[in-house]
Order: C-alpha cells, then structure tokens, then sequence
C-alpha cells in the first residue's frame, strides 16, 4: 500500500503515515461552486414531497453559474496581481487559462439552463435530474481546463463524460434519444482507454505524469530512443480527438447530435469541445512544446480531414441537427488551426474561438428547441421554411447565428476564423490555411440554405436538389392508381373479368373514355405546405417561452455586440495565453 502511495505522487511520513498536501482553495473553487451547486439541489429535492418544480431548479442552476462566473473572474484577478500558482501537490493550475474557461463554461451551463427550461416544461418532466448534471458536467471540463497532471486530466474527462452519457439518454420517450446514449457511452469508453494506455506510455518514457516536470524532462534530456513517447502521444491525440470530434473520431457525433434533447446537444457541442480543447491545448503547446515537430504533422493532417469532411458531408443532410453536427466538425477543424500553429497567436485565436462558438452553439439549438415541438422530432429542414413570417425574430435569430458561424463580418465567427487562418498562415502552414478558407466557402452553403427556406413562402416547391431529393409520396401514389386503372381498361377491352361497370369504372366512380384510362388525382396537399414535404409547425406551436428567449438574447447579445467591437475577448484570450506560456 505504502509503495502505492509513494508511486502515485502522495507526500508519505513513514512515522506519521500519509500525509495529505496543502489545498488552496480558491485554486479549485470554480470547481466546488458547480459540484457544490449540484449536491445542494439535489439534497433539496430529496427533502420536499413532490418533484422540485422546473422553475425552481432552473433558478438555482442559473444562481449557481452566476456565482462560479464570479468565483472565476476574482481567480482571474488574484492570478493577475500574484501570479499564476498551483494547488493540491501541483495537480492543478490556478491561472489565466483555467480562469478564462471556468468562465466560459460557466456561462455555457448559464445559458443552457435557460434554453432548456422551456424544453422541460413542453415534455413535461418535473425533476432536478438535468440540472444536476449539467452542474456535474460542467465541473469536469473546468478540471479538464485545470489540469496539471495528466491523470487530473483523465479524472475530467470522464467527469465530464458519464454526465453526458446520460443527459443524452435523458429523453425517455425517444428510442433515438437512448441509442445516441448507448453509441456515446461505447466509443466514449473506447477513447477513454485509449487515452489512459497513452498516459501510461507517456509516464514509461518520461518517468512523470505532472505536465510542467514533462516538459522540464524534455528541456532536460534527449531522447535516443523516442519510440514510447511519440506513440503516447498519439494515443493521446487519439483521445483528444474523440472528445473534440475530429475526424476521423467523429462518427459519434452526428447521431449523438441528432438522438439527443435539442437543448442537450446546444450544451454539449459548447462545454464538451471547450473542455476537450482546454486540455489539448495545455498538454500539447505545455508539456509537448519543445517536440512540437513530432506532433505537428499528425495535427495538420487531423485539422484537413476535420475541415474537409465536416463541411461536405454537412451540405447533404437534410436534419438540421445532423447538419449542426457536421458544421461542429468543421469548426473543430478551424480551432486545431491554432492548435496546429503552437504559436502566441495560434493558442489565442483557439481561445476566442471556442467562447464565442459556444454561445453561437447554444443559441442556434435554443432556437431549434423551439421549432422542434413537443416531443423534439421536427427537424427536417422544410420544417423552417417561412419560419420568417411565422416567428420573425425567432427567424431572425436563426439566421444571426448561422451567418456568424459562416464568418460573415461585423459577428464574433468573423474574427474567430480571421484569428485562427491569419495565425496557421504566419506558421508557414498556407496550404491548411487555404483548405480552411476552401471549407468555409462551401459551409456558406448550407448555412444560407437553411436562411434562404425561413424566409420563402410556404407552399413553394423546394428549388435545393438536396432538399428535393425524396420522393414524393403523393405522386408516387397518383403513377401507382393510374397504372391499376390502364391495366383495368386493358381487360374491358379485351372482355375480362375487370370490365369497367358503365358509367363508373372499378377506377372509383371516374367515367372511362372511350379510348383512355381515367387517371385518379393525386391527393392535394394541405395549406401551406408541398407534396412529400413535411408539414409546417402551426404558429401556435412556436411559442417561445421567456426563459428560452432570454437565452436566445444572450447569445444573440454577444454575437453581435463582440462581433463589432471584439477587444474585450480578445484581450482576455491574450493574457490567458501569456500566462499559459510563461511570458
């Protein structure tokens, strides 16, 4: 026992026994806060009679999230006037860079809460369950984002991980929503072991697990014989990449996305990548900064797949939340830019990008939330046509968030993907650069397709090959009738069985002609809507309740106000990355 113990890094007295290592708890008190805020409600749920109503959960979650902001702004202070430290025997970080991603995570479960309250109220579940662990979730990507050794790492993730595992499954009516679970929770545990068998390589080859003593042992030493650690760290890249959605780890995602809540997959599209990103970033640019020319390659060739495959295969979807699933795969592949360039400017841009995605995230699947319905299943693209006449801020909204995540000027998507191309172009990688800025063209598709429908009359016929690229019941129905009707009038003509009664054929009471088969009508299709498309939600269906429009104003606030002036974020981004640096 003792010589475990010893090996895992705890401080031993063999006369006094273990003794345990000094915690600064402000260092991990974003961290408690959201732990702390997801007990407390619990036990409070479990002390009244009934079920906790929505309401009241949904305030304290939001109480919670304030507080953890605010926890993590004065750590962000303290780390600015004393320097960055750390805590718990060195295994976590209190500086700039996990300051700057509690607050964002933070926020995320903040705004979160608020779109998911109405989605509670529509489907009917009473409960504190999706609270708890949204709370629970959140506080392991904050490890994550702390991390200062590589098993604190591993300890986040999975954290972080077993929450989502189960928010995903959270939609009990829905079998897609318990397949996108069971599928998660496989490949997830795969990745997990994958991650775990590359921390042990890592350790076998540099005798540590603690990130700054890695990388003091790589100033320190040269490797001879490097073998061990390139394929711990490939592993880890393996890892890494489930977690963010890199191709070619994504194959989760897009029924993931599509299986879970809505507001589910708004939450973790934001707080999974910016977790996953937090650690990558701070065990790569960190720990594995002075081999950066190992790595790099393997990175390259990881950001071009993502980039590529996340925007052509998006174009050809017709759910819009695999579609959302998609363009989350490209966006992973515009933030491993920065990554990629392992440069000052390289971990900014990342660091911007992953805050203002999140809000641009969360707020584009608050508003598909809505125009799902109850039972969250109108998804199909014809779904939003002449939403703009229906909603029109809610169409408005929409369309803010998905021109931002085109790039277009004067929004937040524009200066985070400026940021991330401008850096990889001054790291002499122009040729992913290119790729990027190729990719973003082609998601300008499919991103003003969905805009192009909300604002088109109902009624039109699709003009998208894509969109119209199912076959029509309706007309296939009318080609079936009639060809039963010319084979009918074929026997009368020739005297058989099915001779056509006078008057009325056995074509339903439609006179036959002399000469021609009657050949039925097909069905018209109703108000509003074109044959073999689905139909459009009624106005009624639309309502947006006030805490899922308050989220949605959030996100629309930031968007737009950093989006014309983006200083302030990026400032914060710059000075976390100096203090992650060390410069």
């Amino acid at each position: 026992m003792i010589s475990l113990l010893a090996s895992a890094g705890a401080p031993l007295d063999l006369q006094h026994g273990l003794r345990l290592p000094h915690i600064t708890y402000l260092s991990i008190l974003p961290i408690l806060v959201l732990l702390g805020g997801a007990v407390a409600i619990l036990a409070l749920s479990s002390l009244v009679r009934r079920p906790l109503e929505t309401v009241w959960a949904t305030s304290l979650t939001v109480a919670t999230a304030s507080v953890a902001v605010v926890v993590s702004l004065f750590q962000w202070y303290d780390v600015a006037d004393h320097g960055a430290k750390t805590a718990v025997a060195g295994a976590v970080a209190e500086d700039g860079f996990s300051a700057l991603f509690a607050v964002l995570v933070s926020c995320a479960v903040f705004v979160s809460a608020l779109a998911g309250d109405g989605w509670l109220r529509r489907e009917g579940d009473h409960g504190v369950e999706y609270h708890v662990l949204m709370l629970v979730s959140a506080s392991g990507a904050v490890t994550m984002a702390a991390a200062n050794d590589l098993i604190v790492v591993f300890l986040g993730l999975e954290i972080l991980s077993i929450a989502l595992y189960v928010l995903a499954a959270f939609n009990r009516r829905r079998a897609e929503s318990g397949e996108a679970a069971l599928k998660y929770f496989v490949l997830g545990s795969f990745s997990s072991a994958v991650f775990v068998y590359g921390i042990a390589l890592v350790y076998g080859a540099t005798g540590t697990s603690d990130i700054p003593q890695i990388a003091d042992y790589l100033a320190r030493n040269v490797l001879l014989h490097d073998g061990l650690l390139l394929a711990g760290m490939a592993l880890l890249v393996v890892g890494f990449g489930f977690k963010i959605a890199a191709v070619p780890f994504h194959l989760w995602t897009p029924d993931v996305y599509q299986g879970a809540p809505s507001p589910v997959t708004g939450f973790m599209a934001a707080v999974a990548k910016a977790g996953g990103f937090a650690a990558f970033i701070r065990v790569f640019v960190s720990s594995f900064g002075l081999v950066r020319t190992d790595w790099q390659p393997a990175v390259w060739v990881l950001a071009a797949l993502t980039l590529a495959v996340g925007a052509l295969v998006a174009v050809v979807q017709r759910d819009i939340k695999r579609m959302m699933a998609y363009s989350s795969i490209n966006h992973a592949g515009f933030i491993l830019l920065g990554l990629q360039a392992a440069t000052r400017r390289g971990v900014e841009g990342s660091l911007y990008y992953l805050f203002v995605y999140s809000f641009l995230v969360i707020g584009s699947f608050a508003v598909i939330t809505v125009v799902g319905g109850r039972g969250d299943g109108r998804h199909d693209l014809e779904h939003y046509r002449d939403l703009a006449r229906r909603q029109p801020w809610l169409a408005a909204a929409l369309a803010t968030f998905l021109v931002a995540q085109a790039g277009a000027p004067f929004t937040t998507g524009f200066w985070a993907k400026f940021e991330v191309v401008a850096a990889s172009v001054g790291a002499h990688a122009t040729a992913l650069a290119v790729i990027a800025m190729v990719t973003a063209a082609i998601a300008a598709f499919f991103y003003l397709r969905v805009i192009v429908l909300m604002y088109s009359p109902a009624g039109r016929p699709a003009a998208d090959p894509v969109l119209s690229s199912q076959p029509d019941a309706a007309g296939e129905e009318a080609l079936a009738l009639a060809a039963a009707a010319v084979d009918r009038r074929l026997e009368a003509l020739r005297g058989g069985p099915g001779a056509a009664v006078a008057g009325g054929g056995a074509t339903g009471g439609v006179p036959a002609l002399a000469g021609a088969a009657a050949v039925p009508q097909a069905p018209a299709p109703a108000s509003g809507t074109t044959a073999g498309t689905p139909e459009a939600p009624a106005p009624d269906d639309l309502a947006v309740p006030a805490t899922t429009a308050t989220a949605i104003a959030i996100c629309l606030g930031v968007t737009v106000l950093f989006g014309i002036w983006p200083g302030p974020l990026t400032d914060l981004a710059h000075h976390a990355t100096l203090l992650l640096l060390g410069r």
